[in-house]
């Protein structure tokens, strides 16, 4: 008979410590990121720029959390992951700090890019906790960790929200930093990690793929910043596109020729792995395209939007947020009641449901709210049965890079989408009699929701290829 105690093991008061803390600085990070959405119209008034211009505040972030993610995962390995988690929040809140003190967009980029750098803070995270936490409660701990995302973005909504319509939005960074610096402070002394990381297996970080891979997606962003000119005669968007494909094919071929590369074409062709990932990747675009949209759309003046505030743009917003939290917290539980694959499936379902939802209703803040609402349900599912479907189907040596792939290629998907939408609302906008500006006209919101939800469809067609993929393959337990 097997020895109760021994089959479940105890956690010590100073793993539940850590773990506390840990899950603190995901909720204050993700409070100084949400809280920068309802702050998006303001900051296209108080810099004079586009709304394709404006998409760079929210994509710079991403980008440099893509890009950093990786590198910062490396030398996490290498120095350890306390020394470089504590090295990311000081860089992180020297870009909150900047972000308060920004005075021009040029100020406000560099500030998001120091913010983005903080993004890879996360990885190193989920590897603390797996280093205290023994296997058998391994699954409590990350599904604490993991919520406490959603309840940041719950927070950053509410409080943001009021921050910025009473103080202004340069108060909301100001409003993070101290917090972020205490936390550092405390992880410094509090935090006890076991030393299981081996100098000796160090194999080098790949520079030149991160150099070549910023530059693809910078280009290309780019050239979605100046489509709309190309009917005027101006070819910048085609000299971008070009750039992005040229420096796409030197990243090909440095990530072929590299020991140890950002992204393993070998696992990342794997039949079942390569579909998963683009399905991320598609839930990843249109989720930043909506997180672009809503605001402009609720306080851009009637009757163009809804002529609301920060704090209505948020109270929009607060459902999808809760409903996230709540599906979050839970996804083990549904995990082992439908298994990965379907749960994988009824989220790109329910996604398509929401975004075509949005097209058809979103004439009323209600109505948007309940159509977001049901679109956070459909990426909860998603991502939870995606990542799992990644970890299961990954060859066992590549675990932690499939899983790291994954993760970069959700953030470069992420940062597509709020150009995209920056797009749409540039190439049809038009001004209102008496007021100041240009604002996006109800066809640009047709475009982008529609434009969502058509990936959303191509999300579940690869689905249903991925189930042929996952039935042939017998190593695959369809309900695991």
């Amino acid at each position: 008979m097997t020895n109760e105690k021994e089959s479940v093991p105890t956690v010590s008061s100073s793993a539940w410590l850590a773990l506390a803390i840990i899950s603190s600085l995901a909720l204050v990070t993700m409070y100084g990121e949400t809280m920068v959405l309802p702050a998006i119209p303001n900051f296209i008034k108080d810099f004079g720029v586009s709304y394709n211009t404006a998409s760079w505040i929210l994509s710079s972030y991403l980008i440099a959390g893509a890009v950093m993610t990786p590198i910062a995962g490396k030398l996490s390995d290498v120095y350890g992951k306390k020394k470089i988690l504590l090295i990311v929040m000081m860089i992180y809140s020297a870009g909150i700090l900047g972000g308060g003190f920004a005075n021009s967009f040029d100020t406000m980029i560099f500030a998001r890019i120091a913010q983005g750098v903080g993004i890879s803070m996360f990885p190193i995270a989920f590897g603390i906790v797996r280093d205290i936490f023994p296997m058998q409660k391994l699954a409590i701990a990350q599904g604490i960790f993991t919520s406490t995302f959603f309840g940041g973005s719950v927070v950053g909504l509410i409080v943001g929200a009021r921050i910025i319509s009473s103080y202004g939005w340069h108060a909301t960074f100001f409003s993070v930093f101290p917090i972020a610096i205490i936390l550092a402070v405390v992880m410094a002394k509090l935090i006890k990690i076991p030393q299981s990381e081996d100098p000796g297996q160090y194999h080098g970080i790949d520079i030149k793929g991160a150099i070549t891979l910023s530059v693809t997606v910078i280009l290309f962003l780019m050239g979605v910043s100046y489509i709309e000119e190309i009917a005027q005669g101006n070819m910048n968007s085609l000299a971008f596109f070009a750039g992005s494909a040229a420096s796409l094919l030197v990243f090909t071929l440095v990530e072929k020729r590299t020991s140890h590369p950002l992204i393993d074409f070998k696992v990342l062709a794997n039949k079942i792995l390569l579909p998963t990932n683009v399905v991320l990747m598609i839930v990843g675009v249109s989720t930043f395209m909506v997180y672009q949209t809503i605001p402009i759309l609720v306080q851009s003046p009637r009757p163009l939007g809804f002529g609301g505030d920060a704090i209505s743009t948020a109270n929009v917003q607060l459902p999808f947020m809760i409903i996230s939290l709540i599906v979050s917290a839970a996804s083990g539980f549904i995990v082992s009641k439908v298994g990965n694959f379907r749960l994988t499936a009824l989220g790109t379902i329910i996604c398509t449901i929401g975004f075509f939802g949005l097209v058809a209703f979103h004439s009323t803040e209600f109505m948007i709210s309940a159509a977001l609402g049901i679109i956070s349900v459909g990426l909860s599912f998603t991502f939870v049965g995606g990542f799992n479907i990644i970890l299961v189907s990954s060859p066992h040596k590549a675990e932690g890079i499939s899983l790291g792939m994954s993760v970069l290629l959700i953030l470069v998907g992420q940062s597509l989408g709020p150009s995209v939408a920056g797009m749409f609302q540039q190439m049809y906008s038009q001004t209102i009699p008496n007021i100041p500006g240009v604002f996006p006209t109800a066809l640009s919101y047709l475009e982008i929701f529609s434009s969502a939800g058509i990936l959303s469809i191509v999300s579940i067609v690869l689905v249903v290829l991925l189930r042929n993929k996952v039935k042939a393959q017998p190593s695959y337990n369809l309900e695991s």
